[in-house]
């Protein structure tokens, strides 16, 4: 292999962490927020307000339920809008996030259902308020599965940018398509795959490790 194809493979390599790494920083950003906030405002906890959460629940919902190759090809005039182009790395990104936020937010919401509701009267009944319940208690007692939830957002951002290769969203999946599908060389897909299931097992390494550490805390 030409020491310019080894240069594209590491390029996409490092396209591939760009994309993955920052759109994951931002859907967790968003997301966990969002995922807090479909727990405490259902009907009966301690932000109750059963219409912010219907509603909350159905954009999240609907961003759920998007495949995603048809996600980045709907929103391609925002794209275009918010980083002046629909190819490219930065492109991918934008649907990328979309993509995540909703799914980060599920996740959350499902870790925080696994606290007891014992806890939650505790603080109450020691005059703690809903901010102080959220910071000092449901976080802390559900980080080890929100850590899980992030976790598999990473693993799923590495497909969905193999995907977004299939309309130039740059990366690993542009390079195996355009040099390995496109041109007939087995050896550019292998090493493609290898690459993203060494990224995935990393990535999935790094969670557990994160996790077994929060949850012995």
């Amino acid at each position: 292999m030409s020491n310019a194809m080894l240069e594209l493979i590491f390029k996409a390599t490092l396209d591939t962490l760009y994309m993955v790494g920052l759109s994951g920083l931002v859907a967790a950003a968003l997301g966990v927020p969002l995922g807090v906030l479909l727990y405490v405002t259902r009907p009966g906890q301690i932000l109750a307000r059963p219409v912010t959460n219907r509603a909350l629940g159905i954009v999240t919902n609907i961003g759920r339920s998007i495949p995603f190759i048809i996600l980045m090809v709907a929103i391609i005039p925002f794209t275009r809008l918010i980083v002046g182009s629909s190819i490219g790395t930065n492109a991918a990104i934008v649907p990328l996030t979309i993509a995540a936020i909703p799914f980060v937010a599920r996740l959350v919401e499902g870790a925080l259902n696994e606290i007891s509701p014992g806890l939650i009267e505790a603080a109450q009944s020691m005059g703690a308020t809903p901010y102080q319940i959220i910071v000092k208690v449901l976080i802390p007692e559900a980080r080890g599965g929100i850590i899980t939830g992030l976790t598999i957002t990473v693993v799923t951002l590495i497909s969905y940018s193999a995907m977004a290769g299939a309309v130039g969203g740059g990366g690993l999946g542009d390079l195996g398509i355009r040099y390995g599908y496109n041109r007939f060389d087995p050896m550019v897909m292998l090493i493609t795959v290898v690459i993203l299931v060494v990224m995935v097992q990393g990535f999935q390494s790094l969670g557990d490790a994160l996790v077994r550490k929060a949850d012995h805390k």
